[in-house]
């Protein structure tokens, strides 16, 4: 018994699996961006922080363009951009459609991953923040001490130099 042969894919179709393949090779990268930025993060190397937010911009440009590559193939082959759409012009190619599914898999991880390194990042802010206002608090009212080397509270007194 013979079983029938699908149709080989259009051009089209192979154009569209060789982005998504694409994609989901450059979403893993960006989620292991993430997690050494996560990593970062948390022990609190700020300074390897620039390098990470450059590779971290980069891949997402890249990641930008084969999604705007994919919705110029998907508006050519007269599809929107939609789940549904590439279901549809993948329906015969289900490798390919596996590989759109680890797409979705890895962009909502990597949203995930996103949202909680900008919580890291905004709680260091908070921390930094109050700390400045200390510092710049102090500054403007400096500790005065008195012979005995003990603090003693300013204000009150009278200005150098004033009568």
């Amino acid at each position: 018994m013979n079983q029938p042969v699908p149709p080989a894919p259009s051009a089209d179709q192979q154009r569209l699996a060789l982005l998504i393949e694409a994609e989901s090779m450059q979403l893993g990268e960006f989620l292991a961006i993430l997690e050494r930025e996560e990593n970062l993060l948390v022990a609190g190397d700020i300074d390897a922080l620039v390098s990470i937010a450059n590779d971290k911009n980069e891949r997402y440009r890249q990641l930008q363009r084969l999604h705007d590559e994919r919705t110029r193939l998907l508006a050519r082959m007269g599809y929107g951009i939609s789940d549904a759409a590439i279901r549809t012009v993948c329906a015969n190619l289900p490798r390919v459609l596996a590989r759109w599914d680890e797409v979705i898999a890895r962009a909502r991880q990597a949203r995930d991953r996103n949202a909680l390194n900008g919580q890291l990042i905004l709680e260091r802010m908070s921390g930094n923040q109050a700390a400045l206002t200390v510092l710049l608090s102090a500054a403007n009212h400096p500790q005065l001490y008195d012979a005995d080397g003990l603090a003693k509270p300013t204000g009150g007194g009278r200005i150098l130099g004033s009568a």
